[in-house]
């Protein structure tokens, strides 16, 4: 298990005792914010990427200074050296590091630091999280506070994931569970979307992830809050064992719960839901209603919005009716049902979903967005592992759109020769054709998605084009919309296609 490299129960310094501090891949999507957050102290950053990029050099332009390639020298004077789970042993500057004595952090301990003598919101589950850490942002924030955050997307409103807020305000982290090291951040908030199986290849088996959050609620520092769903039989056992354990536990479902939460419904690129104030709900009045309109599809959505509502309310005491102006004023977060652009009759939108319920969610929001047209889903599955273990649930939840052109599985940390018999063609035969199904299209490369996809649009039928995953196939869609916007002559040459070097 890739937590065994780092202790996340252990306490953690606060950032000003680290001294300088280096960070290894310092322009990855999570390791940037939390640099960015320890130049917005005055701490000095220094760090390495394999390659040159904008979010390096803004970087640079905040103070940090950058090494591209990697090498032990770049340590310089580091005292602490941030990295993330991807960083394997065998990186010259993580060897020399250890090699030399220095503090190794993984990036959530690197968050932890900087969370001392402040409140804290960490916001876990299967699902949903990103979208729940930016709504409650942006809840507190509409409420009159000015909350930091750590988020897994760069938000829309502020075009980063990562602020510092203010020091006496709540700091918003997005708390991962797939290597455990949501261990580490000793909130005073817990928020929990839903408790699944996922990430096997760490856990193992069911049992250990629930164990993980359970874990994960302890750690809330003493007096704190859980807020978590009822409508989640995982989440609900989490739940009943918190309170077995003595904590304070705030839920939220279509039932049982101490808020309820009725008529959700998806139309069109909007969502709504009605929810109701049980008794003894800590800062809100038993009985008050009061209707959410989000400007976003899928049901899934109102659920994340409440959960943000519950945490600036119940969680901060702040005002009801401006936290949740904040949340219909909600622009959303960087490839979570992002819109990519549109040409004739073809909208297209991006997300990241790539676990089996979050591509469910989606393909249902998606399904309410199109409103009536022809649903296309492009869609990457994300570690052969993943795919292997869920093909089942990949496939319920895929067969809802028209077409499916399914490209190849992205291995991220994983290798085809360890799992030879798993491919996207595991997904195909579950769908079965355009009989019983979807018409599914398979792809040899990234670089033939764009076309097949023009080549299932020329027919004109307007249509919604979803690409879905966590790895390079979010390059499709641009690719697709300048494909629509400029396409190659009658009777031209093909042109040959790209090799995507690089897509592993």
């Amino acid at each position: 298990m890739s937590g065994a490299r780092f202790d996340f129960t252990a306490d953690v310094p606060p950032a000003e005792e680290l001294g300088p501090v280096h960070f290894i891949a310092i322009g990855g999507s999570g390791v940037s914010g939390v640099a960015r957050m320890f130049l917005a102290r005055g701490i000095e950053v220094s760090g390495s990427d394999q390659a040159d990029s904008p979010t390096v050099r803004s970087l640079e332009q905040a103070g940090a200074r950058v090494h591209i390639g990697h090498d032990a020298a770049h340590l310089g004077e580091a005292r602490t050296v941030v990295v993330s789970s991807a960083i394997r042993e065998d990186n010259p500057e993580l060897r020399a590091a250890r090699g030399a004595g220095l503090t190794v952090l993984h990036r959530a301990q690197g968050i932890a630091a900087l969370l001392h003598g402040r409140p804290a919101v960490a916001v876990a589950g299967a699902n949903g999280k990103t979208t729940t850490s930016a709504m409650t942002a942006g809840a507190l924030e509409a409420a009159g506070a000015t909350p930091g955050y750590v988020v897994g997307a760069p938000l829309a409103s502020s075009g980063v994931s990562a602020a510092p807020g203010v020091e006496d305000a709540p700091m918003v982290v997005e708390a991962d569970e797939s290597d455990g090291s949501f261990l580490t951040y000793r909130p005073q908030v817990a928020v929990v979307t839903n408790v699944q199986a996922d990430h096997l290849d760490h856990y193992g088996d069911v049992a250990a992830v629930e164990q993980a959050y359970r874990d994960f609620v302890a750690t809330l520092t003493e007096g704190g809050l859980l807020i978590t769903s009822t409508d989640d039989p995982g989440a609900a056992r989490l739940a009943d064992h918190a309170r077995r354990a003595g904590a304070r536990v705030l839920t939220w479902g279509s039932e049982g719960a101490d808020v309820i939460l009725r008529d959700v419904r998806s139309e069109g690129m909007t969502a709504s839901g009605t929810l109701v104030v049980g008794p003894d709900v800590p800062h809100l009045r038993e009985g008050t209603t009061v209707t959410l309109r989000l400007p976003a599809p899928g049901e899934h959505t109102v659920h994340n919005a409440l959960a943000a509502l519950l945490v600036a309310t119940s969680g901060f005491g702040l005002p009801l009716g401006a936290a949740v102006d904040g949340l219909e004023r909600f622009a959303g977060v960087h490839r979570r049902f992002e819109r990519v652009g549109g040409v004739d009759e073809v909208e297209i939108v991006d997300d990241y979903a790539h676990n089996a319920a979050k591509v469910t969610a989606v393909v249902r929001a998606a399904r309410s967005a199109a409103a009536g047209r022809r649903l296309v889903v492009a869609f990457q599955p994300h570690l052969f592992s993943r795919t292997r273990d869920f093909a089942d649930g990949f496939c319920a939840g895929l067969a809802a759109a028209d077409v499916v052109v399914l490209l190849p599985v992205y291995p991220a940390r994983e290798r085809q020769e360890d799992y030879p018999t798993i491919t996207s063609g595991l997904l195909a035969e579950g769908l079965g054709g355009p009989a019983v199904g979807p018409t599914v299209i398979e792809v040899d490369s990234v670089a033939a998605a764009a076309p097949a996809l023009g080549e299932v649009l020329s027919d004109g039928v307007e249509s919604l084009v979803v690409t879905v995953g966590a790895g390079d196939v979010t390059r499709v869609g641009g690719e697709l919309l300048a494909l629509l916007r400029d396409p190659e002559p009658p009777g031209a040459d093909p042109q040959p296609s790209v090799d995507d070097e690089g897509a592993s």
